[in-house]
């Protein structure tokens, strides 16, 4: 046993060495020609197997066409028809001082690339893929044709191309607010009928606050100021809306009224790139009155948000208060904008607790929890972390960071690398791939690591002379210079009284931030070494006991641990397990589900929604109360809804393969709920190609009148790839919808929130009256009694006995398994005008 704990030592202190050592210049060396491997085959298999589809599928090795592949919702408005990662990539083949690529890759942009698609696409990744990519390999273009060298042919022909690409986006701006409605059609716009778009009320901060650099540079470039103007204009209204006593923007704004729909407040997704732009923008521009917002918004942050190593998403009327107890992976990209403030100690210790989880899943989770839980396990081979690591590798000149740096490549070589290309994770638990590579791994990742391991003398450009986009785009500092704004583009100065320090005017200098002090960074990770556990010896705990109060017994509670980041094992299998080590894991409990608590929070409320049944003899007359789910498609920015014909999922409750994939392909399917999680059944019918997913209540006799509606939630992890219109109907409603089935076979359906189901606006609302009975024999009628009469005549003979009048009732239609509150009849003639 001793020797066994020498070891486990003696490897500690090797790792633990080898990440303080200084490096080599051989070993810099070789790591930069593994990077540029790497690259090679990440580029080279999108070449061969894919383009000029948008992406690679890494799996299949072949191209992601739209349209082609099944739909994966609003993931898919990336893609446009365009050649995506060919244009993304362009800048990343310079750096890497790949200039014959280069010269090749802009020759079939300019032949194959077009962009009058009838497609529509994001405006916020369009602009800072497509548009960025544009400029970022003009710009390249022109400098080596300046120098003549290469590209002596090229006359601005991609600039051309990204002044045509910048009129297509700009119909989204046309809003009363001056924000960009989100989507936009390549070929039709916003307001023509065949735009299929315009629709949509909301966008989130980052993609309405992150256009300055592209349209900036993109109106200085051509001399058309309008792309500018808009822009600043859309950051003029995020400042105005921001809440005036915290600093603070919310995530999502309604782009007609400017009202905040969600208002959390983060750096990271729907917010991060917000702020990076602020900053990036006077150091494009020169404008002080970015600086001034963006340092604004910095103590804000500083004072509310951050809570070292901690970034956490606070209310933004009420930022004392943390709204959720995770944090996601694109907040990797703040220690490296820190560094751009010249705030190094926040960044230092932000990133090292970024490191940590690293190190203890391998890969940053898409999501992960305040005590480093994975919360959502994918990772999409996301370059922010890489981004920060870059950054504080060229402010400290520690060595550490190259350790940093050259962990990342080693973990992307050993678990994402495929035969064609690199695969993101759909899970850091277990290791299993995604098909998908996206294209910002090659626009950004390979450029931040290449440049990590390269002296200045190696490049082919002067690196300094240029601002990187968030998508890791190359503009010349020189625009705020060489090309003067306009008068009409000037933002007005509202400047804010705020607490300044050395860099708030200026960049910052090592010298000053840590005079002859080489260990300074080192000082400060030390406290966050161990922050995860990862590196030293557990100490031991006792298994303790809790009970939790969770709603039903079925599977879905563990979704609800699973969302609080407890990682759950059966007490079966704790008991299978070696007794010895179950006392030793740190932070174990057991878990006795029992009892029942109330349903959905108000803060939570639920839309109900509708299964409505159109196909005649039901003409919509026939309508299901139903629940929604938390992930899938989101059928309140639905104007229609979703139609398609019902089938019975076989089996019956998807929790495996399924049986009837022909029969389901285009329709929406029924399936019986229990047995595993409802993300995992809309995963196997999703692959189906069902286009819907009507879930139906396993408890007898359940019904929407007496049980309150709720919303179906995942599994723990990432539900994005779940793409599907999803509704739960109880067991009463359901028994409806089956008995319909089986009746007629072909029964098509609308699933749409209640407030817009068809005929909602016209139903008529039904007549009241009183009647008075008076019994009488005949012929004893009252003469005094006055205005209109019923007279009902009862002869014995046709007195019905209680089962026959049950009988007769249910054939008219007029008794329902359910109430007419949670369904209107089955029956086509008994409508609401009935």
């Amino acid at each position: 046993m001793m020797l066994e704990t020498l070891v486990i030592i003696s490897l500690l202190g090797c790792t633990h060495s080898q990440e303080t050592q200084s490096m080599t210049l051989e070993e810099k060396t070789s790591i930069r020609h593994q990077i540029i491997e790497m690259f090679d085959h990440a580029y080279g298999s999108y070449m061969k197997h894919a383009y000029p589809a948008d992406e690679l599928m890494p799996l299949s090795c072949k191209g992601r066409v739209r349209g082609q592949e099944p739909n994966r919702g609003d993931i898919d408005d990336s893609l446009g028809k365009f050649s995506l990662t060919l244009i993304d990539t362009l800048d990343t083949l310079v750096v890497l001082n790949k200039l014959e690529e280069f010269e090749e890759a802009v020759r079939k942009a300019v032949s194959d690339v077009r962009f009058d698609n009838d497609v529509v696409v994001s405006v916020f990744e369009t602009n800072i893929r497509v548009l960025g990519g544009l400029l970022g390999g003009h710009v390249m273009a022109d400098l080596l044709k300046q120098r003549g060298e290469k590209m002596q042919w090229y006359h601005d022909e991609l600039l051309h191309m990204a002044v045509e690409l910048g009129h297509r986006l700009l119909p989204a701006f046309n809003t009363t607010s001056g924000l960009p409605f989100p989507k936009v059609n390549l070929r039709y716009g916003i307001v023509n009928p065949l735009s299929r778009t315009g629709t949509e009320s909301d966008t989130c901060t980052a993609c309405a606050g992150t256009m300055i650099l592209e349209f900036a540079a993109l109106s200085r470039l051509s001399g058309e100021s309008v792309f500018e103007e808009h822009a600043r204009k859309a950051l003029d209204v995020l400042w105005e809306r921001r809440q005036k006593g915290s600093d603070l923007v919310g995530t999502v704004i309604n782009i007609h009224n400017g009202e905040w729909v969600r208002r959390e407040s983060g750096v990271g997704a729907g917010i991060d790139s917000y702020y990076e732009y602020l900053m990036k923008a006077y150091i494009l521009l020169g404008d002080p009155v970015f600086l001034q917002r963006f340092n604004t918004h910095y103590s804000a942050i500083m004072k509310y948000i951050s809570q070292p190593p901690l970034l956490l998403n606070v209310h933004m009327h009420n930022p004392t208060v943390s709204v959720r107890s995770w944090m996601d992976s694109l907040l990797a990209f703040f220690p490296g904008l820190q560094v751009l403030k010249g705030d190094l100690k926040p960044a230092i210790e932000t990133h090292e607790m970024l490191y940590q989880v690293t190190k203890q899943h391998k890969f940053l989770p898409e999501a992960f929890t305040t005590e480093f839980r994975v919360h959502w396990g994918q990772h999409l081979l996301r370059p922010e972390f890489a981004e920060s690591t870059y950054y504080l590798y060229k402010a400290t000149g520690d060595p550490y960071y190259l350790r940093v740096g050259q962990s990342i490549v080693e973990k992307l070589n050993t678990y994402a690398r495929v035969p064609c290309g690199f695969a993101a994770v759909q899970d850091v638990r277990t290791g299993t791939h995604e098909d998908r590579m996206d294209s910002f791994f090659l626009a950004e990742m390979f450029k931040y690591l290449y440049l990590m391991f390269s002296e200045k003398s190696q490049l082919p450009i002067n690196i300094d002379d240029y601002i990187f986009t968030t998508e890791a785009h190359l503009l010349p500092v020189t625009l705020s210079i060489t090309q003067a704004p306009s008068q009409a583009n000037a933002t007005e100065d509202t400047s804010v009284s705020h607490d300044e320090d050395l860099f708030t005017h200026s960049c910052p200098s090592t010298e000053t931030l840590f005079p002859n002090n080489p260990s300074f960074a080192k000082t400060i990770r030390d406290g966050y070494k161990y922050l995860t556990g990862v590196g030293r010896a557990l100490h031991s705990l006792p298994v303790r006991e809790i009970e939790l109060p969770l709603h039903d017994n079925g599977i879905e509670p563990m979704e609800f641990l699973k969302s609080m980041g407890i990682s759950l094992t059966s007490l079966k299998e704790m008991t299978l397990g070696d007794p010895t080590t179950q006392k030793e894991q740190k932070g174990v409990y057991r878990v006795r589900i029992v009892a029942e608590v109330g349903a959905t929070t108000e803060e939570e409320a639920v839309v109900p929604h509708v299964v409505q049944l159109i196909s005649p003899p039901f003409l919509g007359r026939t309508v299901l109360t139903a629940g929604p789910a938390k992930f899938g498609m989101d059928l309140t920015k639905q104007e229609h809804g979703v139609k398609g014909s019902i089938v019975k999922a076989s089996p019956y409750t998807a929790c495996g393969p399924v049986e009837n994939a022909a029969e389901l392909k285009g329709r929406i399917a029924l399936v019986l709920r229990g047995d595993c999680m409802f993300a995992a059944k809309a995963r196997w019918l999703q692959q189906t190609g069902a286009i819907g997913v009507i879930f139906i209540d396993h408890r007898e006799g359940s019904n929407s009148d007496e049980t309150p509606l709720f919303q179906m939630v995942g599994d723990g992890d990432s539900t994005e790839d779940i793409t599907l219109p999803l509704v739960f109907l109880f067991s009463c409603e359901g028994a409806v919808l089956t008995a319909a089935l089986e009746e007629h076979h072909n029964v098509d359906v609308l699933l749409l929130p209640k407030e817009r189901q068809l005929g909602h606006d016209k139903m008529e609302k039904p007549i009241s009256m009183n009647i008075k009975l008076l019994l009488t024999q005949e012929g004893e009628m009252e003469d005094s009694v006055g205005g209109p009469t019923l007279q009902f005549v009862l002869e014995n003979e046709e007195v019905f006995s209680k089962e026959e009048l049950i009988g007769s009732e249910q054939q008219d239609g007029r008794t329902q398994p359910c109430s007419a509150d949670s369904s209107q009849s089955l029956n086509s003639n008994a409508g609401p005008e009935t």
